[in-house]
């Protein structure tokens, strides 16, 4: 035998395969030969895969016992109104299942397969679980068929035959047996129902074709009623007229009567609910994929045919039915086509068969449901039990648990008392793919592309309302208690089940709706009233900051937040970008801190131009970072408050390693150690005042923060948040309202506003001298205040001493040199120079060179005497840096002095215009 490359067989995208575990690209491949090796081979064509399975699953209680019931109650217009809406609804459903079923090859699991890899575990999981109690109650409904059409041949007092007690506990006891002997089959396999399903389909279509046969060749008769009234003392009688015009016009429209099996009035709900059980059993191909030599072809093709095959069954039936059929006949008696077939018999094995098989099929389809959602571990412990097969491979602990709720469901004791519940289950199955098969057309997913075109979202739409009205409909209670029930099971799931690798549905339509309103964010559009803070905080080691990231989620404003991180190093020589693997580890501390927040890492020869790309690249049209906040530059030794915790969410310690099963398989450093006290920073000081300098250059607004080390929001929360809107580096500076001041009132304000800090009081500091109105200065900053809306309790500080030591240390210095003086015009010249450069930023002159530290070092001492109570944080006025790049040292200098030991601090400098008093 010659040997060839075996053909590869693609399954649904996101699926996970254990023996293809390690795929580079993250799409499973199964070959053909490791497949035909296994115990399945696939070898089912459309006929005996798709159309015989679906045509026994719709072919059962409707057909040989409800056809009389529906149209005796409904008349024939209404019964083919119903069967039309019924067959548009499932239809509807059928092309989203055959659109989902052809998006890549299927393995085993049927319909909750399809759906739970396509969608994610969440709707997978509570459309599976509504899908295996839909099985459950209809494989105890068809037992419940069986055993009303045995007891009607077999149980009635006054009939010929009467070999059996009837009776509530005997219906029991007769479902119970009838149950059992499924149980048995499914417990020995599925194999052998499969082998005998081509008998039972040709003892149905035997019966049917019977049927068809005795409407026309049987002549007008009458019929005995199996009525059972103990009053009756002969008994009751009908005719059977034969194909009659006037027997029709009496049968045209409704007449809605007491049911005589459960004793409740009938009406078109009521109606429509027993008769959509015929309908339902359309996805009995789609759970033969895993048999199926080619499902993409046959589950479309098949599924239509055996649709189209029972519409046109059904409604003949009904016509030959009000055709020939006396109206008490269809009411009273709902196994009357085997009164008036040429063969009894014949009737009676098409019901007995064709029943069973039906409940076989769903005890068997409920059981695989069970299983795959147990092996999916969806619902972790609770269905543990579920998972065990035998050697063979048959999961019978799912078929017993299976078997346990049919016999529950099986003491509602009559067939139409729960064919609502189970026509509300399915119609909401049938719902759930149609709104899935929705969500995937609307999500633009490149890899959905489904070989089967003939659906569009319009009739998706069209399933999902029908589907929803009929419940509605059919019973508003038990409707509103399934979709409750879904959608707790949806939340648990999504709570409380493991991450799985299937792909989330919810992702692709959040995606697809995030990049429709960011285009339409239009940057030209922004103004100043609807200005956020959209901060870039830049984090070295997530470890020593943890207070600052919570801070900044408090001051955001449910603005853009991005933690930024520059890796030192070059993407030249490396086999592969180093910082991808560390994104999960960051993402993860998000999740740990409950804030709100993306990552962005970049890779840079220094930290300078790491910051650079960052602010150039991060966000994207008019959700872009205007605020970057650094971390002060001082000798502090950093402290580690990650160490010991754990994440819930992936189970990882913060340590320097993370802890696993097996010691020899090592992960990488979930966040490297904190530098020691001898080890050097990667950041100089020039440099760190070059980032400020050039971020303001760019246009963007700069925050330094010093002390969160120490902060502590549920700790350390102080009764205020002091702001000091003076340019207290500039003591020659009388006014209060530039644009800096106003953004660093506007920050504090946002912080005041969050619900976090809304407990909190902003207490703002006016500085005044000698010779200055205190009256009229505050009333000005009061006015002010109000018009920006903003609530502060002004107080004012006299600071003549400290602008008094000021100007005397400068007198001194400028007579005793003038060559410093010198110096401080040509710094002023470029300053100048460098601020032409960009005239839409606004000129900040700053006097940093003349300041001395005696003066910088009383402005300590006087926010210090001034911070009592100790505020929870300060907001304080962050000078321009130098043009000069030789005075970076000595302005970093300045603001160590002027911010030692003030506890939390943020400087804050700001060139956009963010407050307005318009409307």
């Amino acid at each position: 035998m010659s040997e060839k490359a075996p053909l590869l067989h693609y399954r649904l995208i996101g699926t996970k395969d254990p023996d293809n575990a390690a795929s580079p690209t993250g799409v499973t491949v199964e070959s053909d030969a490791r497949r035909a090796k296994g115990k399945n081979p696939r070898k089912l064509g459309v006929v005996f895969g798709v159309i015989i399975p679906t045509l026994l699953s719709m072919f059962s209680v409707v057909v040989f016992l409800r056809i009389g019931f529906v149209v005796g109650q409904a008349g024939l217009y209404q019964s083919i109104a119903m069967f039309l809406v019924a067959y548009f609804i499932i239809t509807m459903t059928v092309l989203s299942v055959c659109a989902i079923s052809t998006n890549g090859a299927l393995d085993a699991g049927g319909a909750y397969y399809m759906i739970s890899r396509a969608l994610g575990p969440e709707f997978g999981g509570s459309i599976g679980i509504m899908f295996f109690f839909a099985n459950v109650c209809g494989s105890a409904l068809y037992i419940l068929g069986l055993v009303e059409a045995i007891i009607s041949a077999f149980g009635i007092p006054e009939g010929p035959h009467q070999v059996m007690p009837s009776g509530y506990w005997w219906s029991v006891l007769y479902g119970t047996v009838l149950l059992f002997l499924c149980l048995i089959v499914c417990l020995v396999g599925a194999h052998i129902y499969a082998k005998a399903t081509f008998i039972i389909f040709i003892v149905v279509m035997t019966a049917l074709a019977s049927i068809f046969i005795s409407f026309f060749i049987v002549e007008p008769k009458v019929v005995m009623l199996p009525d059972t009234s103990v009053n009756i003392t002969s008994p009751v009688t009908t005719n059977y007229t034969g194909l009659r015009l006037h027997t029709m016009e009496r049968n045209l429209w409704p007449d809605y009567t007491v049911d005589y099996t459960t004793g409740t009035m009938m009406n078109f709900a009521t109606v429509f609910a027993v008769m959509f059980n015929g309908c339902t059993g359309i996805m009995a191909g789609s759970n033969m994929s895993g048999d199926l030599k080619n499902p993409s072809y046959s589950i479309p093709r098949g599924t239509l045919a055996a649709v189209l095959i029972t519409f046109i069954t059904y409604n003949l039936l009904s016509l030959l039915a009000a055709w020939s059929c006396d109206r008490r006949l269809l009411q009273k008696d709902y196994s009357f086509l085997g009164d008036i077939n040429i063969w009894q018999p014949l009737v009676t094995m098409g019901i007995y068969s064709s029943t069973m098989s039906a409940a076989m099929s769903n005890l068997i389809g409920a059981s695989r449901i069970l299983y795959a959602l147990a092996k999916d571990n969806l619902f972790g412990g609770v269905l543990a039990l579920a998972r065990k097969t035998s050697l063979s491979g048959n999961p019978w602990a799912s078929v017993l648990i299976s078997w346990l709720l049919v016999q529950v469901v099986l003491f509602s004791g009559k067939l139409n008392t729960i064919a609502g519940i189970v026509t509300i289950f399915f119609l909401l199955v049938y719902a759930a793919v149609d709104l899935a098969c929705l969500a995937l057309e609307w999500a633009s997913a490149p890899n959905f592309r489904p070989s089967f075109r003939c659906f569009t979202w319009h009739t998706c739409v069209l399933g999902i309302l029908g589907c929803l009205v009929m419940m509605f409909l059919i019973s508003a209670i038990y409707a509103f208690a399934s979709i409750a029930f879904m959608l707790l099971l949806l939340m648990l799931i999504h709570y409380l089940c493991p991450t799985s690798d299937w792909g989330y549905i919810s992702q692709a339509l959040i995606f697809h709706q995030v990049r429709k309103y960011l285009l339409m964010l239009d940057v030209r559009k922004d103004h100043v009233k609807f200005w956020r803070p959209q901060v870039l905080l830049m984090v070295a080691n997530p470890r020593s900051c943890t207070g600052l990231i919570t801070f900044i989620n408090d001051m955001k404003k449910s603005g853009l937040y991005v933690l930024g991180h520059v890796q030192l190093g070059l993407l030249d020589g490396l086999p592969f970008d180093p910082l991808q693997s560390h994104y999960d580890s960051w993402l993860s501390l998000v999740d740990h801190l409950n804030i709100k927040a993306f990552v962005n890492l970049t890779l840079a020869d220094s930290v300078r131009h790491g910051v650079q790309n960052l602010l150039f690249i991060t966000g994207f049209g008019g959700m872009r970072p205007n605020t970057l906040v650094l971390g002060f530059y001082d000798s502090c030794t950093p402290q580690d408050h990650l160490q010991g915790k754990i994440l819930q969410c992936k189970g990882h310690g913060m340590d320097g390693v993370s802890p696993t099963k097996d010691p020899q398989e090592q992960h990488p450093p979930f966040f490297p150690n904190l530098r020691g006290v001898e080890d050097t920073k990667d950041l100089q000081e020039e440099e760190y005042v070059s980032v400020i300098a050039d971020t303001v250059k760019m246009g963007k607004n700069v925050a330094l923060a010093r002390y969160f080390s120490h902060f502590h929001r549920d700790e350390i929360l102080g009764p205020f948040v002091d702001v000091w809107p003076l340019n207290l580096l500039r003591p020659d500076s009388r006014g209060y309202v530039d644009t800096c001041s106003l953004f660093l009132l506007q920050l504090a304000c946002v912080l005041h506003e969050s619900r976090a800090w809304s407990q909190t009081r902003l207490r703002l500091f006016l500085c005044v001298e000698a010779g200055w109105s205190l009256q009229e200065e505050e009333a000005k900053l009061q006015v002010m205040l109000k018009e920006l809306r903003i609530s502060a309790h002004v107080q004012t500080v006299a600071w003549d001493q400290v602008v008094a030591l000021h100007w005397q240390r400068r007198g001194e210095r400028e007579a005793g040199n003038r060559e410093q003086a010198a110096q401080d015009e040509e710094e002023k010249a470029k300053e100048h120079e460098y601020e032409q450069e960009d005239e839409s930023i606004q000129r900040f002159p700053n006097n940093a060179a003349q300041l001395t530290d005696e003066y910088i070092c009383a402005v300590n001492s006087l926010i210090r005497k001034h911070g009592a109570p100790p505020p929870a944080v300060r907001f304080l006025y962050l000078p321009r840096p130098p043009a000069d790049t030789s005075r970076y040292q000595a302005y970093l200098h300045q603001l160590d002095l002027l911010t030692q030991d003030l506890g939390p601090t943020l400087l804050i400098h700001g060139v956009t215009p963010v407050v307005t008093t318009d409307l």
